[in-house]
C-alpha cells in the first residue's frame, strides 16, 4: 500500500526536515556601527580621565562593556567609575541613532536564509535599547523569529550566553546552527557554544585574525555571504 502522504515511521529524518537556525551578530555584522562604538567609548573614557587609544578600543567592540572595561583598564581601575563610563558610551553613542545603516545585503541575506529554511535569530552584546534601533535600521523583522540581547544573559561576549540563549529561542541544537559574527569575540562565543562561525570583515578585523580565532568561513561583507549560500557547505 502507497504512504504517499506521510513518512513511514522505520525511515530517518532527513537534515533538511529538521528545523535549522542562523544566528547573527548585529554591531558590524549587519549594522554599520562598530567606528560609532569606538568613538563614543574613547569620548566616554576622555571625559573620565582616561587616555585609550581608539585602535585598542576598536579591537574590543564586539565585547560586553564589562568585559572591554576590564581589558582596556585593568583590574586594578577603579571599578565605581565602570557605570559612569558605561552611561556615557550609551549616551554618546544614541546620538548616532538617526545615522545608523545596515551594511550592504544585510536585510537581502536575512531573506534569504529564511527562505532556505533556517530561523532567524538575533543574538547581540548591545542591549534591548540599543537592540531596538538596530533592528529599525536593518528593517527586516518579517522573517527575525527572535532576538536576544546582553540584557537576557548574565554574561556577554566572549562567555557562550548570548549564542546559547539564541538557540534556546530557536529551538535547535549547536549542531543545526550557523552563526554570523564580525570579531573574534563572536568566534570565541559560538566556538564555546559549538556552533560554527561565519565572520565578515566588515566590523574591521582583518581576515588572518578572524581565520586563526576559527572562523569557519571569512567574506566581504553580508552582501559576500548571500552570494555564497548555495556554494559553501556551512549552509548545508
Amino acid at each position: 500500500m502507497s504512504h504517499s502522504g506521510s513518512r513511514a515511521k522505520s525511515a530517518p529524518i532527513t537534515r533538511d526536515e529538521v528545523e535549522r537556525a542562523a544566528l547573527f551578530d548585529m554591531d558590524g555584522t549587519l549594522v554599520d556601527t562598530n567606528y560609532f562604538h569606538a568613538v563614543s567609548w574613547w569620548e566616554a573614557f576622555r571625559q573620565a580621565g582616561h587616555t585609550v587609544p581608539m585602535a585598542d578600543i576598536h579591537r574590543c567592540i564586539g565585547m560586553g562593556s564589562d568585559h572591554l572595561l576590564e581589558r582596556l583598564l585593568g583590574e586594578d581601575r577603579d571599578r565605581n567609575e565602570d557605570d559612569a563610563i558605561s552611561n556615557a558610551h550609551k549616551a554618546l553613542y544614541g546620538a548616532y541613532g538617526p545615522a545608523l545603516a545596515p551594511l550592504d545585503g544585510a536585510a537581502d541575506l536575512l531573506r534569504a536564509v529564511a527562505a532556505r529554511g533556517f530561523r532567524v535569530v538575533l543574538a547581540t552584546s548591545a542591549d534591548s535599547k540599543e537592540l531596538a534601533v538596530m533592528r529599525a535600521a536593518l528593517d527586516a523583522d518579517d522573517v527575525i523569529a527572535d532576538a536576544t540581547s546582553k540584557d537576557d544573559v548574565s554574561a556577554s561576549k566572549p562567555a557562550p550566553d548570548l549564542v546559547a540563549q539564541a538557540l534556546d529561542r530557536a529551538g535547535v541544537g549547536p549542531d543545526r546552527a550557523v552563526f554570523v559574527g564580525d570579531t573574534v569575540w563572536d568566534i570565541k562565543a559560538a566556538a564555546k557554544a559549538g556552533v560554527p562561525c561565519v565572520a565578515l570583515l566588515s566590523g574591521g578585523i582583518s581576515r588572518a585574525e578572524l581565520e586563526e580565532a576559527g572562523a569557519a568561513a571569512v567574506h566581504r561583507d553580508p552582501r559576500d555571504v548571500l552570494a555564497s549560500l548555495d556554494s559553501s557547505t556551512v549552509w548545508r
